[in-house]
């Protein structure tokens, strides 16, 4: 759960998202009579995603065309998403909901872009509020019960694994040992490396980690209890004894192979390739794969510290500064009740309790068999944990990056993560 929203927060996020706050006290409410015209920033431009937000759009106008005259979606083209939302905000163009990415949900709710949601949500018939899982929906709230999203996309990460070139290398197929004490992340790499050393393939790789998106490894870490910062995210972890051993861990499998050398930005190599052994990614991944070679969808194997589920997200809301909050958040309560959160589902893994069924999440991920689904999926979501997000995260990712840097190419690890806290402990404390 987030705290209370601050304002002081707000003054030190980055200078558009602080231009947009300062214009924040003028938004609110139009005073227009009659149905209003609602539009929704999204970060997808996939034409299957836009025709059935449309499909369920119309629906809503024809139910409540008193209220509302018409609703666009409309992605937002600049490559940075959130600079280009935050852009569109400070400049007056401001959508009535958006499409939040979970890194920035502390940001967004700290700094009070986003509109409180949670009376609509919890007087709509039949919305049931309290279907949707409390661990996903924590990170939209804050200390007072308000609610600023609706996370309509809560995707646990997996392990992909591909039998046959495990089984080209002479290794043991892993999906017997989960559910073992065996089934541990020292076990895959010992495989990984393996497999690496006697296919010349990709052991293991992360494929959506580059330098710059640093969390993507650090996130992992959890399994060593090692976090970046305090749960208040007020103090610098970086340093910790369990993230130095974390850390280290994984620059000694970069060493012997099991996981690839970073090559700056470039994008690892591809699952689907067939050239990868095990690949670190949520559900959605298992769309680009077909049956030219033999894989499986196996939950994240347990490190040092156990066993810890981490879930990706995406949050949908109402921003403050839409002219037609009122009529925004009515069509929120719409679009994510449980009826079209199953639509939903056919695309994005629902946070709703009761849709956490192998018939559901079949949609969004038909390759997987019903039981990888129940075993990596709906085993697991309950318990995870979202990625870590932190409220002033804008303000010091470079920093982390840069630091990061000796750790990818063979550096004295904790040299590197001391002189990471060095840097943003300032920032963090605030």
């Amino acid at each position: 759960m987030r705290a209370t929203r601050s304002r002081v927060a707000a003054i030190t996020l980055t200078g558009v998202l602080a231009v947009s706050l300062t214009a924040c006290a003028a938004g609110g409410e139009s005073g227009e009579s009659g149905p209003v015209d609602l539009t929704m920033a999204l970060w997808s431009s996939n034409e299957d995603h836009l025709a059935l937000l449309t499909q369920i759009g119309d629906a809503y106008v024809a139910e409540h065309g008193d209220e509302v005259a018409s609703i666009t979606f409309e992605p937002v083209t600049n490559p940075d998403y959130v600079a280009g939302l935050t852009t569109q905000i400070a400049g007056g163009d401001v959508p009535d909901l958006a499409w939040i990415p979970e890194a920035s949900g502390p940001e967004f709710v700290d700094s009070g872009i986003l509109h409180n949601v949670g009376d609509t949500l919890e007087t709509t018939e039949g919305y049931a509020l309290d279907d949707i899982l409390p661990a996903a929906l924590a990170p939209w709230q804050d200390e007072a019960g308000g609610v600023y999203a609706y996370p309509f996309s809560n995707s646990p990460f997996a392990l992909y694994v591909n039998k046959d070139l495990l089984a080209a290398a002479g290794q043991p197929d892993v999906t017997a040992l989960v559910g073992t004490p065996d089934y541990t992340w020292h076990t895959v790499t010992d495989i990984a490396a393996a497999t690496a050393g006697a296919t010349g393939s990709v052991g293991l790789n992360i494929p959506t980690f580059n330098p710059t998106n640093w969390s993507a490894v650090t996130m992992l870490g959890n399994a060593w209890g090692a976090a970046p910062w305090s749960a208040d995210g007020k103090t610098c972890e970086f340093s910790s004894p369990e993230m130095i051993d974390y850390l280290t861990w994984y620059q000694e499998q970069m060493t012997r192979g099991a996981i690839p050398p970073v090559s700056g930005n470039a994008a690892p190599a591809a699952f689907a390739s067939g050239d990868v052994a095990f690949s670190v990614a949520q559900l959605s991944q298992s769309g680009s794969l077909d049956d030219t070679f033999e894989w499986s969808f196996l939950p994240l194997p347990a490190g040092p510290e156990g066993y810890h589920p981490i879930v990706g997200q995406a949050g949908v809301s109402v921003l403050e500064r839409s002219a037609h909050t009122e009529q925004a958040a009515g069509f929120l309560a719409y679009l994510t009740n449980p009826e079209n959160a199953e639509l939903l589902a056919q695309f994005f893994p629902p946070p709703r309790e009761s849709l956490l069924n192998v018939e559901v999440l079949s949609q969004a991920a038909p390759k997987l068999s019903p039981e990888e689904i129940q075993s990596a999926i709906i085993d697991v979501v309950p318990e995870a944990t979202v990625k870590p997000q932190n409220a002033v995260l804008s303000q010091f990712t470079d920093a982390v990056r840069a630091g990061l840097d000796p750790v990818w190419s063979g550096g004295d690890v904790e040299t590197a993560v001391t002189g990471i806290c060095e840097q943003i402990s300032p920032i963090l404390e605030g």
